[in-house]
């Protein structure tokens, strides 16, 4: 008896509690945002970019927006299952577009591990909702048949 491809549709969620991220600012500051956040992901996550002004010692950051970004980085490796190491942080990006929605976009080593499980294409939904962010991914793979072509 055949069994159906399993791999043709992958889910990773995940939960981050804001104030984690928002120790984390506090704690090491313009280091850690860029060590983890691609510059597009910085550039919308700023408070004043946003039309709010910073209020607390987090240094201007969306911390609700910073926490449901690695939520989502933390789904996509979900989706990749990378066997060995992790891809980099940024090779994930969660990316806003002129419409407001989010999309992944992969680089480097999180690329090529989509690549190589024939994952072609990503869905993305984040939430936040003090205490916590939350994302959602669903990788869609290709079957064996159509990785073939």
């Amino acid at each position: 008896m055949s069994r159906p491809d399993p791999g043709s549709l992958r889910v990773g969620v995940d939960l981050v509690a804001i104030d984690q991220v928002a120790d984390a600012v506090r704690a090491f500051g313009e280091r850690y945002v860029e060590r983890i956040y691609t510059e597009h992901e910085r550039s919308v996550c700023r408070r004043r970019a946003r039309g709010v002004e910073p209020a607390d010692a987090t240094e201007g950051w969306a911390c609700d927006s910073l926490a449901a970004r690695f939520a989502a980085k933390e789904a996509v490796v979900k989706v990749l299952r990378p066997t060995a190491h992790r891809p980099e942080w940024r090779s994930i990006e969660v990316h806003r577009t002129a419409a407001g929605w989010c999309e992944i976009r992969l680089t480097g080593r999180a690329a090529a591990l989509a690549a190589a499980e024939g994952i072609t294409e990503f869905a993305v939904s984040l939430t936040h909702e003090p205490p916590v962010a939350a994302a959602v991914v669903v990788g869609r793979c290709l079957v064996a048949e159509e990785r073939v072509r």
